[in-house]
């Protein structure tokens, strides 16, 4: 299953507490303080890493704790420092503290870093509070508390592209002739139940990220069929593909464009105003000409230049994946 938020708890370690010890010592005719400093305790990070692409990980165990430092000794010997633990999330992570509300990163880079949970700092023995007029101090400090954190992750995936459309409008199909991806295909609704990635592959050297996300239906926003939950996911996308099955003669593509565009209004106008193209698809099984017409007069009304395919034969497919790599290059960051 795809997991894409949850909630964990963070705990970092305790500090180790400071010794109180005096240095004794045969031959030796003046002793003294000796007590060594606690150890600091073990701090908890979060790493962002490509080999994850949902939170599933995190499915089962949701609270995670950093060692603690150890105790100071005599002799001035430190104690050990706990051990910090690091928690691999994907790329598109957003990190938010559960109990503030607080925004506290987006892992958006490869290998990016943050620590969620400071360590404890271990406390002082006595050694450091002597004096002149103390020179037997019997005072150490215990260790601090390690912060503690509980933490909401949210996965965005990162895509250059993004397909929205009716249930059915040909979308797993496309992505799975144009990248590796292999996500369901049948012929009833909402096969793809969660989010699919693929990579084409343009040139031996160039490539984009194409994002399926299930299905939408009119009422989307209101939690009909699979609801709009999935469509955070094409939110940093820098362009939508909106698919049409033109061959579909319950829907007029006029109707299916509408319908689409209503839910990503309600879900994020930044998201409504992204650049969309209309592709029609499943044109192998065209029997009605005034369809195609239909779609033509419903693209130069948005402005658009009317994009044809079929997933099934190929055709216009190599067209569009070559117009897709220009708009990103010419629109690169």
């Amino acid at each position: 299953m795809f997991l894409d938020y949850l909630q964990i708890r963070v705990e970092a370690g305790h500090g180790g507490a400071g010794a109180v010890s005096f240095r004794r010592e045969k031959f030796i005719e003046m002793g003294g303080p000796d007590g060594g400093d606690g150890g600091d305790g073990g701090s908890v990070y979060l790493k962002a890493t490509r080999a994850l692409n949902t939170l599933n990980p995190y499915r089962h165990q949701r609270i995670f704790s950093a060692g603690r430092g150890m105790d100071g000794e005599g002799s001035l010997r430190k104690g050990k420092n706990g051990q910090s633990i690091t928690l691999e999330v994907p790329l598109g992570a957003v990190i938010r503290d559960a109990d503030s509300g607080e925004a506290l990163a987006e892992m958006l880079k490869d290998g990016q870093i943050l620590r969620v949970a400071r360590g404890g700092k271990g406390g002082l023995g006595n050694n450091h509070f002597k004096s002149p007029t103390n020179r037997a101090p019997r005072k150490s400090q215990p260790g601090e508390e390690g912060e503690t954190r509980n933490l909401d992750m949210e996965l965005k995936l990162i895509a250059d592209v993004g397909l929205v459309g009716f249930p059915n409008a040909g979308k797993s199909t496309l992505v799975s002739r144009i990248s590796a991806a292999r996500p369901k295909i049948a012929d009833y609704p909402f096969t793809t139940l969660e989010p699919q990635l693929g990579v084409v592959s343009v040139t031996d050297l160039d490539s984009f990220v194409i994002a399926d996300i299930p299905g939408l239906i009119e009422g989307a926003a209101l939690g009909a069929g699979l609801g709009i939950q999935f469509l955070r996911h094409v939110e940093r996308t820098r362009m939508l593909l909106h698919l049409i099955d033109i061959s579909d003669p319950l829907n007029e593509p006029e109707d299916a464009a509408r319908i689409i565009e209503k839910e990503l209004m309600e879900f994020s106008q930044a998201l409504f105003a992204k650049p969309r193209w209309l592709v029609a698809t499943k044109l192998d099984a065209l029997q009605d000409e005034d369809r195609r017409d239909k779609f033509e007069r419903l693209c130069r009304d948005r402005g658009l230049t009317p994009i044809f395919i079929s997933a099934a034969t190929g055709t216009g497919i190599k067209q569009l994946v070559y117009r897709i790599y220009d708009e990103l290059s010419a629109n690169a960051k």
